[in-house]
């Protein structure tokens, strides 16, 4: 960015050089904006440069909505600098109102400006007509503008809304993820075809349209078999999942089937021609919503079909006769039948026994199984403590990656952004870098056994994983042990002392001893990485026969 200056952030300064130093804050809606935060930084440094005032700082939210502060690591990172003490600047340069927000509760554009004001920071709208000086004249304003700003993603939402409608209805796709065996094909205004788009890819074009295609040959043989199996042979989506996993069949991302793939395919119009389109909405980052049968645009013959209407239809009907609604007093009255009949309840009792719902219905209706527990006045003999425990671990991991963050930035220069869930850090917003994790301490099984810890594998491996190991009652940590990203098949992972060096891990006791191992893996790898770049190349030297290279001679 312009004038853009990385300075460490703890730096102490004198009030009146402290004055002359301003942060600037840039932000663009959508990637296709490439040049909207370079025109934003030219303004604010013109505006910098005609105030005498110096920009040591950058955050910026690229492709971010400013609907919600949510998703925005730039204006999050921000305000935490400025609430924490840490920052090393007395203003902030903003190109317009715009740019801070478009939040639909104009007081909470307010709410984050006042906590910059509270700690001595100064907002700056530098494209805007009034100075944000605090009198009567810039609030009124101020107050209209952000007004108009959280009235103009509305208004345009439902334009876009409107549009999309629209083109649903006359036959052409309109977003969302297509499920296995269709495609997206480009056309232009004529209707010619411009390809096939793969997933990631956007049409070219504003007149360029996107109509939905069936796949090859093969992909439609297995939709109609999984139709005839479950119609016909009357098989549960679990067992036409196990049949397709069986005989290798992968579905549209390359992996595996899930019963709740087969159920998407079975009641997806798109497989008889048909085109549904505005079934769900999200408006504005609000929660999804399921919109009413009237409001759904249903276009028929827009593809054609894969399966016959009246198999379709008879699939409908079985799905619906499975589902059974029953009223919460007779879910919890039959949850007591099978405490009785058990003497205990458990989620393997619950799915085996015949006439109760699963386990996942009674989390859906009560909250939890532990609720549904209580209303039946049974406390089960499994520790919960551990569920009730994990907001505040979760704080504690949050805690801990910001202090990761903050030591790599200050001493490595190295600039993490951590994840929503507090629970990891990225570059650049993309690959994981470090992950952190809590990991329980597990009952010896005999007296003399080594103790174990349990780390769950997740599926975004990280390039270093951070795990806190537990005492013996799980309520504090006990220390910290560090390794490289396991590659391995078993979700989860042995973390006992014996087995430490087996994955290449460190053990320390501290925070201050985790950084320090952090930073070495760090260094080590980048120097690594450095190194493979410039290694040379093996083959024959340039302006040297085939005859005169050792392979040759060979």
């Amino acid at each position: 960015m312009v004038n853009a200056l990385v300075i460490r952030r703890n730096t102490q300064l004198a009030k009146p050089e402290k004055a002359l130093r301003a942060a600037q804050y840039v932000r663009m809606s959508t990637e296709l904006q490439r040049y909207s935060t370079q025109n934003q930084a030219a303004a604010i440094a013109e505006y910098a440069q005609q105030r005498n005032l110096k920009i040591v700082r950058t955050y910026a939210d690229l492709g971010r909505s400013g609907v919600r502060i949510n998703r925005r690591p730039g204006l999050t990172e921000l305000i935490k600098d400025v609430q924490s003490g840490n920052a090393d600047f007395d203003h902030v340069l903003v190109y317009d109102i715009s740019r801070w927000g478009r939040f639909q509760d104009v007081d909470e554009s307010a709410h984050y400006e006042f906590i910059c004001k509270r700690n001595g920071v100064k907002v700056a709208y530098c494209a805007e007509q009034f100075e944000n000086d605090g009198s009567l004249l810039s609030s009124i304003i101020k107050n209209i503008k952000r007004v108009m700003a959280a009235e103009f993603s509305r208004e345009l939402g439902v334009k876009v809304h409107t549009g999309h409608c629209r083109m649903a209805g006359l036959g052409y796709r309109v977003g969302g993820p297509l499920t296995f065996g269709l495609s997206r094909e480009m056309v232009d205004e004529e209707q010619h075809s411009k390809g096939r788009l793969r997933k990631g890819e956007y049409k070219a074009l504003k007149t360029d349209r996107v109509r939905l295609r069936l796949g090859s040959d093969e992909e439609m043989a297995v939709v109609r078999s999984i139709f005839r199996q479950f119609v016909i042979e009357r098989k549960t989506d679990v067992e036409i999942a196990r049949q397709l996993n069986r005989t290798n069949i992968p579905n549209h991302h390359g992996r595996p089937w899930s019963y709740l793939m087969v159920h998407h395919i079975l009641k997806n119009e798109n497989y008889i021609g048909n085109l549904v389109y505005n079934r769900t909405s999200r408006r504005l980052g609000q929660k999804q919503v399921n919109n009413p049968h009237d409001l759904w645009i249903r276009t028929s013959s827009a593809v054609a079909p894969v399966v016959d209407a009246d198999l379709f239809e008879r699939a409908q009907n079985i799905m619906a006769e499975r589902y059974i609604s029953i009223p919460d007093d007779q879910m919890l009255r039959r949850l007591r039948l099978a405490l009785a009949r058990n003497g205990k309840l458990s989620s393997s009792i619950i799915k085996s026994t015949s006439g109760l719902p699963s386990p996942a219905c009674y989390v859906k209706r009560f909250g939890s199984i532990r609720n549904a527990y209580k209303l039946i006045g049974y406390a089960g003999s499994r520790d919960c403590g551990w569920f009730d425990a994990r907001e505040q671990w979760c704080k504690v991991l949050s805690k801990l990656a910001s202090e990761v963050a903050e030591a790599l930035h200050t001493d490595l220069g190295l600039r993490l952004m951590l994840t929503d869930d507090g629970t990891a850090l990225r570059k650049n917003g993309r690959s994981k870098v470090v992950s952190f994790q809590v990991v329980r301490k597990l009952a010896k099984r005999t007296p003399g056994h080594a103790s174990r810890w349990r780390a769950h594998l997740r599926k975004e491996r990280p390039g270093l994983c951070v795990y806190l190991r537990l005492n013996d009652p799980n309520d504090a940590i006990q220390d910290y042990v560090l390794l490289a990203s396991a590659e391995a098949a078993a979700p989860y992972l042995t973390l006992s002392d014996n087995l430490l060096a087996q994955h290449n891990a460190v053990r320390v006791d501290t925070v201050g001893e985790l950084i320090r191992a952090i930073k070495v893996r760090m260094t080590h790898s980048s120097q690594t990485a450095s190194a493979k770049r410039g290694r040379p190349n093996k083959q024959g030297r340039p302006g040297l026969s085939k005859s005169k290279n050792g392979s040759a001679r060979r």
